[in-house]
């Protein structure tokens, strides 16, 4: 390790990046791009993943939402166009059926209604929901709790609101839970204040009071607008999807080739679309930054070849002088080194300035599509070791051409 701190090893170095300006900075650039593009490319789909989870951050991905529709094709003595509901006859019936793949099953009521306090007032979704709706779709209270099973039981006029709703009903720093709101002339006292959704809502601003409670106002019976269903982890969500369907349709006489007669959005299968997108990104991420990697590696083992046939006299005349052929590859390899390096660092620090500046201008506010893109320092380390073993292998061909360089033929060299 001595001639690492050898100041002619170094002077020689100087001296021949000096003489070869242009070239030297060319392939400095080389390499520098590569792992500029390489930190870059990684922050870029790490920023993409981040604003994905972000945007189904609150809810169970494996979950299918079921509606009724009309059907499209006549059925055992019923026409076409005919329109049904769900009911919670069919809750039973899926619970039972398929106790092993659904982890959790959330029937639901909604309507629009009037909602007043005091002399402010609003239009807004009224939704009928069980607790368990908490667990698929994560709310973030801001004041107070969310539906129980004691306000299920009770049939409790209770209700929980949106931020939105608590600014537009209540004055500035007012104390929301335990008033009263009257919904559809009502009263209901507030348990709960939620923060808005930034993700997926399929809700809107929404009331939510006890489902027990929204059948007996709105006397809607054994009646079911919607369900949210859950899978348990590793279940087939699209053949569930499928088996779900084909029960329904049989509990309701429909034909089971009907493609109408129910709607279904399956958030699994969308989202595996997605993480198919950004796993594609990343593959493509890794295989652009290591290939410009590489060839920026062998740009500067072009450069020392170079370097090598041009200085093939001044080798010639330090292995006359008595320079080993250990220093003379010694010193070459350094060069290669000392140049993966520098190229390797300024990659590096330029990558993560433009990270910076694609955080400041798209990763900010609520509806951003690159959240915090940045790339793990084992990653960065990984990716930097990588390229000084490189550099190192790729120093040894001209380090092995210089010193198979014969003193006198050299010194004959013109």
């Amino acid at each position: 390790m001595k001639f690492l701190f050898d100041s002619d090893t170094w002077q020689e170095i100087y001296g021949s990046i000096r003489k070869n300006k242009v070239r030297t900075a060319i392939t400095i650039i080389g390499v520098l791009w590569g792992i500029f593009l390489l930190v870059v490319l990684l922050g870029a789909a790490r920023g993409m993943e981040n604003g994905f989870n972000k945007l189904f951050g609150n809810f169970a991905t494996n979950s299918v939402f079921v509606w009724t529709q009309s059907t499209d094709t006549p059925f055992k003595g019923f026409q076409k166009g005919r329109r049904f509901s769900l009911n919670t006859n069919d809750i039973d019936a899926l619970t039972a059926e398929y106790s092993k793949e659904i982890k959790l099953l959330a029937p639901r009521n909604q309507t629009n209604n009037l909602i007043t306090h005091n002399f402010k007032s609003g239009s807004f979704n009224v939704s009928g929901d069980y607790p368990v709706l908490d667990q698929i779709q994560k709310k973030k209270l801001i004041y107070g709790r969310f539906l129980n099973e004691n306000d299920i039981l009770s049939t409790a006029k209770v209700a929980v609101i949106s931020e939105d709703m608590y600014k537009q009903l209540f004055d500035k720093n007012a104390m929301p839970i335990g008033e009263y709101i009257k919904i559809n002339a009502i009263n209901y006292k507030v348990i709960g204040v939620y923060e808005p959704s930034n993700t997926i809502n399929f809700d809107g601003d929404a009331a939510y009071i006890p489902f027990t409670t929204f059948k007996k106002v709105y006397n809607t019976a054994n009646k079911i607008d919607w369900m949210m269903i859950t899978a348990h982890e590793g279940t087939d969500i699209e053949q569930m999807e499928r088996d779900i369907l084909l029960t329904l349709k049989s509990l309701h006489k429909v034909h089971p080739d009907d493609k109408r007669a129910f709607g279904s959005a399956n958030l699994g299968k969308e989202i595996g679309k997605i993480t198919g997108f950004l796993t594609g990104m990343q593959f493509l991420t890794w295989f652009v930054g290591i290939a410009t990697l590489i060839a920026g590696i062998f740009a500067i083992g072009n450069i020392l070849l170079i370097t090598v046939k041009e200085r093939t006299k001044e080798i010639g005349i330090r292995r006359a002088l008595g320079a080993t052929p250990k220093s003379i590859r010694q010193q070459i390899i350094l060069e290669s080194v000392f140049l993966t390096t520098v190229a390797g660092m300024l990659g590096i620090i330029f990558g993560a300035l433009v990270l910076f500046g694609i955080d400041s201008a798209f990763g900010q506010g609520p509806d951003a599509a690159l959240i915090n893109p940045t790339v793990n320092i084992p990653i960065i380390l990984i990716a930097f070791i990588t390229l000084i073993i490189l550099g190192t292998l790729i120093g040894l061909i001209p380090a092995h051409m210089a010193t198979t360089v014969k003193p006198i033929e050299a010194l004959r060299e013109e």
